[in-house]
């Protein structure tokens, strides 16, 4: 009984962690954080 109950709390935060990451809201700050270790390169390099 409890490890369903476990699960079932698992899954739900799982797909709330999913749709988060994958909600439209999201797209610009995983953009600029995707490009953010390019940038930083090309500070340094010459």
């Amino acid at each position: 009984m409890v490890s369903g109950i476990v699960t079932t709390i698992l899954l739900v935060l799982f797909v709330a962690g999913w749709v988060w990451a994958w909600s439209p809201k999201r797209k610009k700050e995983f953009d600029a954080a995707a490009r953010m270790p390019l940038d930083e390169d090309r500070g340094t390099r010459q």
